[in-house]
């Protein structure tokens, strides 16, 4: 876990919604928006080959089953080709956005992951720590009341 790949204060450009805010486009569209805000998280890592082909696949993952596993909480991931490296990185939304979240609440934690597709043991390691600490609310709130990047990764060390 890297600080500069920590985003306390995580914004996304936002469509306003339609007269019909149930439109599935207008969704989609704005989900594609945040992926695309996480992924370049992730570019500051210098471990994504190409920015634009793992923002399709990031896409492409996500219209397979949401990510959003409620809680407030996203964990996008992919293994793709275009990452060098296992990368992790987390946006911390204090509003929260739409982002087919299970419970249909808002999201306000994204852990955003990628590996490249040969690294699965390691990819699958931590997303299964990443998921069992997610359950608790404790550590959920601490996240959300993190002032720096240093809170987040300390949060992570308590944890093991």
């Amino acid at each position: 876990m890297n600080e500069e790949l920590i985003e306390l204060d995580f914004v996304s450009e936002q469509e306003p919604p339609p007269e019909n805010s149930e439109s599935v486009k207008w969704k989609e569209r704005n989900k594609e928006q945040i992926l695309s805000d996480l992924v370049t998280i992730l570019d500051r890592s210098g471990k994504v080959v190409n920015r634009n082909k793992i923002l399709i696949d990031f896409i492409n993952r996500e219209r397979k089953a949401t990510t959003a596993i409620g809680l407030g909480v996203a964990i996008p991931h992919v293994r793709s080709m275009q990452a060098k490296d296992f990368v992790i990185g987390i946006a911390r939304s204090h509003t929260g956005y739409e982002f087919d979240s299970l419970d249909g609440e808002p999201t306000n934690l994204f852990f955003v992951m990628a590996a490249p597709p040969y690294d699965d043991n390691f990819y699958l390691k931590v997303f299964k720590e990443l998921s069992s600490y997610l359950q608790y609310e404790d550590f959920r709130r601490e996240l959300l009341n993190a002032e720096y990047p240093y809170d987040i990764i300390r949060a992570f060390k308590s944890m093991e």
